[in-house]
């Protein structure tokens, strides 16, 4: 973070739709490349970001709002020594959380290749798009770490290439759910409750890691949040998987699975919006 001048001000900035990783990191690219912007501090439990900075605000406010996640401006205040306090703790924990971060990479990267390989071996688009929520996650971690020390142009590509195989890949799920509606599948319900299971494990196991980070910086956060979502999906897989196998209808793996693609397919749209 660059030196302020002593006319630093903090603007306060309400983003109702901010809710996980994806949506930190695109503002937290999008405004790094703005001149006179030194420091940002995120409140996931209220949806707000504070941005510390000593330009106009009105540079800075276009550039959120064209995100699509409703930001809108608060108030704008002089910065004190207690928000230059939590700027600086805030850039300590992101430096002590890289490690964890590149764990979450690891596995969310190892599941999305074995849950989306199961998956279609089980014909199960729930596993196909679940695989890709994995996918996501590990997106958002890969990017995140790839944009260490790197300039904005390079950080917008690296954000935009996730955006585009995970729009691509979303889209692609989306039409085999509609393949599959029409012409008919079989789900494996035994092989997606036990490729489930694990994928749970797997998330369980992310919040373990993050655990006593989730009240610390501001990308743990999140992280803690969308981990602790990715539960709620994987149960949610289960589930389907067990009316599969009690009902012996494909329907309850085709709607989780069309659920589950519109949410990644939402991800990466809103990812793309990014611009330098």
């Amino acid at each position: 973070m660059s030196k302020t001048n002593p006319k630093a001000r903090i603007s306060e900035f309400s983003v109702p739709k901010m809710d996980c990783p994806s949506e930190e990191g695109v503002i937290r690219m999008i405004l790094e490349g703005v001149t006179g912007v030194h420091g940002l501090v995120f409140d996931l439990g209220e949806r707000q970001v504070q941005v510390l900075h000593d330009r106009d605000v009105d540079e800075i406010t276009p550039k959120l709002e064209s995100l699509g996640l409703g930001a809108c401006l608060l108030r704008t205040r002089g910065a004190d020594d207690d928000d230059l306090q939590a700027l600086q703790q805030s850039d300590e924990a992101d430096a002590q959380e890289s490690g964890t971060l590149k764990i979450l990479l690891a596995i969310n990267g190892f599941m999305f290749f074995a849950e989306f390989t199961l998956g279609w071996l089980a014909q199960s688009t729930g596993l196909l798009a679940d695989s890709l929520d994995m996918f996501a996650d590990a997106a958002v971690y890969g990017v995140a770490l790839y944009a260490v020390g790197r300039s904005l142009q390079l950080k917008t590509r690296a954000a935009q290439l996730a955006g585009w195989l995970q729009l691509l890949m979303a889209l692609g799920v989306l039409f085999e759910v509609a393949r599959r509606f029409i012409f008919g599948s079989d789900p494996v319900s035994m092989l997606m409750i036990t490729v489930g299971s694990v994928a749970l494990a797997a998330n369980v196991t992310c919040l373990f890691l993050i655990y006593r980070h989730r009240h610390g910086g501001s990308h743990m956060k999140a992280s803690w949040i969308f981990s602790a979502n990715d539960v709620i999906a994987n149960v949610g897989l289960i589930l389907a998987a067990v009316l599969v196998a009690w009902t012996g209808s494909r329907y309850p793996d085709l709607i989780i699975g069309t659920i589950i693609g519109f949410v990644v397919l939402d991800g990466a749209r809103r990812i793309l919006k990014l611009r330098n």
